[in-house]
């Protein structure tokens, strides 16, 4: 490697380091100043064009509101309007009577999992934070649950969603994996199922289960109240979670409904996959499901649905709907705008070419060509914040490669390098922001949790495709 690769890769490591420092330091400064500051500093520190430094971090972090923003915010009215109308604890009531305090983690994984088929992570986090919140309520004082209920809810949560996000179409990163290494998509589905099933249960309710005990982790009062209902929670609210503002009885709300309203956005989601998959579609109802079908838009039809089909006929009134989604907002504004600054880091990494040199000097390595293809997508995605650009990079790499593999081998190795892009998933990742400040975490502990969940889905996915590659 030239002195310059090796001086991009100093960049990226101190670069690092000094956010940790900054955000743990006796300075304590808020994580969104501190990634505006390491990014500016990179940016100078690698040489990139002064007059693109402030377009870097305009773009990266508008590209990632455009992404999670909206959706986050759409996320966080339907949670408040579930809470507020007692949806979410009905189904609460109804997961834990039906699962039993010892299978909760299991039974939150399976759910996670078929989320996760349609949802990008970050939004299917935000779909199950409402149930996530109502569920760790209910147990919060149960002597039987070791440690930490949140942790370990969210533990299984986290893992399933990732690896689905990384592993298995129809996602976009390894659909741009089967398009770029020209892979049977049927068999890579089928394939990333099989790898996917025992990473989530290593990586979800079994990690969960071992460190949920060892963190003691307690999210903002105001968020957990705002998507589970639980006024006594509120310092600020005045009313119980049983009555309305007026002071009548809150109108129960039918589980059905109640399941109903936060499955709206999944099915949506899932009909469009669906789409993406059946050629034989006609162009109108293909476009229709693309539209109905995108983040933003199925989030927003699932307010509406939970507004009028749920919110209004509970007893809610219109005045106090508008003031829950006004303050939902504010639950939010820190998060959008910590998601914004890992935005910003992301694309001075890109732009200032450290992603380039990490692709260098992996590629340069003699390995296993599933271990490259993970490898390469593991670094770049932890250089650059995104799983997109990780795949994006080690599926034109390995491409020659894959020319001259077997189907299943080809297929496998769409997995690998999928498997790669979630792992390390660190302080220069959205996804990481959104867990450690909804959950309320520190940074050791998000480290601890949200970090090795995915790096424990990123090695459990390559040992898999390793183990497979015998097959092949």
């Amino acid at each position: 490697m030239t002195t310059h690769t090796w001086g991009l890769l100093a960049i990226l490591v101190l670069s690092i380091v000094a956010l940790i420092a900054l955000i743990n330091s006796r300075l304590r400064l808020h994580p969104f100043v501190a990634l505006t500051l390491v990014s500016l500093a990179a940016a100078v520190a690698a040489g990139e064009p002064a007059e693109k430094i402030a377009e870097s971090l305009e773009t990266g972090a508008g590209s990632i509101l455009g992404d999670v923003g909206v959706t986050l915010a759409f996320g966080a009215m339907l949670g408040r309007l579930l809470s507020d109308s007692g949806a979410t604890d009905r189904i609460a009531r109804l997961i834990v009577h039906r699962a039993g305090r010892r299978s909760l983690p299991w039974y939150m994984a399976g759910a996670a999992f078929v989320i996760g088929i349609p949802m990008f992570f970050e939004v299917g986090l935000i779909v199950l934070l409402p149930l996530i919140f109502s569920v760790a309520r209910r147990l919060r004082d149960d002597h039987d649950v070791k440690g930490s209920p949140y942790v370990a809810l969210a533990a299984p949560a986290i893992a399933a969603l990732c690896t689905l996000h990384g592993m298995v179409p129809p996602h976009p990163g390894p659909l741009i994996g089967v398009n770029g290494l020209h892979a049977n998509l049927g068999l890579t589905i089928g394939v990333g199922l099989v790898c996917a099933i025992p990473t989530v249960i290593l990586a979800g309710p079994v990690y969960g289960r071992w460190i949920a005990p060892r963190l003691d982790v307690r999210p903002d009062r105001a968020l957990v109240a705002q998507f589970t209902g639980d006024r006594a929670a509120d310092a600020d609210a005045g009313t119980s979670a049983d009555t309305t503002e007026a002071g009548r009885p809150r109108r129960s709300v039918p589980t059905g409904w109640a399941v109903a309203a936060v499955l709206v956005p999944v099915v949506l989601m899932l009909l469009n996959t669906v789409a993406d998959l059946v050629p034989a579609l006609p162009a109108g109802l293909r476009h229709t499901l693309a539209l109905t079908g995108s983040p933003v838009v199925a989030m927003f039809f699932g307010l509406l649905f939970a507004l009028f089909v749920v919110a209004l006929p509970s007893g809610v009134g219109g005045e106090a709907i508008r003031d829950s989604l006004g303050e939902s907002l504010r639950s939010v504004a820190g998060i959008l705008l910590i998601i914004a600054g890992g935005g910003a880091f992301n694309q001075v990494l890109e732009d200032s070419g450290i992603g380039k040199a990490v692709e260098s000097a992996a590629s340069g390595a003699h390995l296993n060509v599933l271990v490259l293809g993970w490898l390469l997508a593991l670094l770049l995605s932890f250089s650059t914040g995104s799983a997109t650009v990780g795949i994006v990079a080690a599926t034109g790499v390995l491409a020659p490669m894959a020319a001259t593999e077997s189907s299943l081998a080809t297929s496998l190795l769409v997995v690998a390098i999928g498997a790669g892009s979630v792992g390390l998933n660190y302080v220069n990742h959205a996804g990481f922001w959104l867990v450690k400040e909804s959950f309320g975490m520190t940074l050791g502990q998000a480290t601890k949790s949200h970090t090795v969940i995915q790096t424990l889905v990123s090695v459990c996915g390559l040992l898999m495709t390793l183990l497979l590659s015998l097959l092949a």
